[in-house]
């Protein structure tokens, strides 16, 4: 997947790395969503080229952004430089526990195979602080299964499968949607709230989030 998207990295930043190729409902779901957040660091899992991590930064947003692919992070640094742009993995954030305020995972896990998933929550619980919020995009389906994303292979989810895993994780699911574009994919959104008594469930220990 990483290798992928750096042999395509211009191309992709060309066609989809602006905030202006995004759906206006998207971002009035993720600027709703980043309202209610407690205060304190906000995550943008899987950045990119950067722009929402600026776009959320333009609304106030404490926030950061992290992705494997060095071409997005060049990019993103060059392009919005009041902005932190680092390298990072989903499945390993170099965060404590309990140090973020949410975490934005907008269409980036989408190509990680589905038995990965459970553990990236998991990660995603433990860095979230309680009450910490999660926001998920990804392509639905009638189940699970792979399809040709121009990029690399990607996964169809059920949103009540993968409301299931969320809520397995830790969280409190606050809000599901689905939508349906012209390019024919059906798409979805869940979010949620780490749960206040669910505790760490650590796997590993972080370093300090910067909260």
């Amino acid at each position: 997947m990483q290798e992928a998207y750096r042999k395509r990295a211009a191309e992709y930043i060309e066609r989809l790395g602006s905030i202006d190729a995004t759906a206006e409902d998207d971002r009035r779901l993720v600027r709703s969503w980043a309202r209610g957040l407690p205060k304190g660091l906000v995550l943008d899992v899987g950045c990119g080229p950067g722009h929402w991590t600026h776009w959320l930064r333009l609304q106030g947003v404490k926030v950061a952004g992290i992705d494997p692919a060095q071409e997005f992070i060049a990019h993103a640094r060059q392009h919005y430089p009041d902005a932190d742009f680092r390298l990072g993995r989903a499945e390993h954030l170099d965060h404590a526990d309990g140090s973020l305020a949410g975490i934005l995972a907008w269409y980036s896990l989408i190509h990680l195979p589905p038995p990965c998933i459970p553990d990236v929550l998991a990660e995603f619980a433990r860095a979230l602080k309680p009450n910490g919020g999660l926001l998920l995009g990804f392509f639905t389906g009638d189940k699970v299964e792979p399809f040709d994303h121009q990029v690399t292979t990607a996964y169809y989810w059920p949103v009540d499968e993968l409301e299931q895993l969320v809520r397995d994780a830790g969280f409190d699911v606050l809000r599901k949607e689905t939508r349906k574009d012209t390019d024919a994919r059906s798409h979805g959104a869940i979010s949620a709230r780490r749960s206040a008594g669910s505790g760490n469930g650590s796997r590993r220990a972080g370093t300090d989030g910067g909260s």
